[in-house]
């Protein structure tokens, strides 16, 4: 499978899963998906904010709302930014982050920004990787001011155990969204990866900024003023992948992480839980 990924269309294929899984079926037909891809992944139906009859397609329903009651606000300075497993957190350490064992990526290659180095240096960075099983709305997990968003158009790998072992620089690679957040402990950063089959990555507040358009390679950097609070939605990824926590110095230990790492969390629940 690996060998066969590597000479795949990936953008292109991702693209057109993303328009497919978006078609609207004659209403039977579109349950009886719905209520499959549900029952194969394991999906608590209870938590969605409708019933199943009500999404005119599977790719309304994978990027669902939940009732307003299933994910209460935390009480802690940073709560986390999704349903996911944390697979890797840590200091960010040299301008490096950790991507599989004995592999790295470069922070400034990741985020692109000559300036990177000054905010998150000596901070800490945690990865939470999404399954098809989860809630795949992103919310905010600090309160602040969104003041930069950075579309950086890229490849469309997998994101899975074989090739965060084999790809190098793999969230380098692949396309990506960053939204940076000021806050009274400094400047955070939520990354959005993309990754094979993940048709889109949408944003709650700029509908301007869309993933995988197969349009330009060029990264579109955007600013803004935008008031947020903990819990805000940000973004969606119209099928699975990985958000990647920048942290500044001081805000979020390194013990505090090494905690977090392995745990399957749910969003907008304390570091604690």
């Amino acid at each position: 499978m690996s060998a066969i990924t590597r000479f795949l269309p990936k953008n292109h294929l991702s693209y057109i899963i993303g328009q497919l899984v978006h078609i609207k079926l004659p209403s039977f037909l579109n349950k009886l998906i719905i209520a499959n891809f549900a029952k194969a992944y394991r999906i608590n139906l209870e938590e969605a904010e409708f019933p199943i009859e009500k999404y005119p397609s599977l790719g309304e329903f994978f990027i669902r709302k939940l009732k307003a009651d299933r994910r209460p606000l935390g009480s802690t300075w940073a709560l986390h930014p999704a349903d996911s497993v944390i697979t890797q957190a840590a200091k960010i350490n040299e301008g490096k982050l950790i991507q599989a064992k004995n592999k790295t990526y470069s922070l400034e290659s990741f985020t692109k920004d000559k300036h990177a180095m000054d905010k998150y240096a000596n901070g800490t960075f945690l990865t939470y990787y999404l399954c098809p099983t989860d809630y795949h709305r992103v919310h905010s997990p600090v309160s602040g001011t969104i003041k930069t968003v950075r579309h950086i158009p890229g490849a469309l790998w997998p994101v899975n155990a074989w090739s965060t072992d084999n790809i190098h620089e793999l969230f380098s690679i692949n396309e990506r969204v960053l939204v940076e957040i000021e806050t009274d402990k400094g400047l955070v950063g939520v990354m959005f990866v993309g990754a094979t089959n993940v048709g889109q990555i949408i944003l709650s507040f700029d509908s301007e900024i869309i993933g995988n358009q197969l349009l330009s390679s060029a990264i579109n950097e955007k600013s803004y003023s935008l008031q947020v609070k903990k819990g805000d939605e940000l973004g969606a990824f119209r099928m699975g992948s990985t958000i990647v926590m920048l942290y500044p110095p001081g805000s979020i230990s390194s013990e505090t992480a090494a905690k977090l790492l392995g745990q399957a969390v749910k969003v907008n629940s304390d570091f604690t839980n």
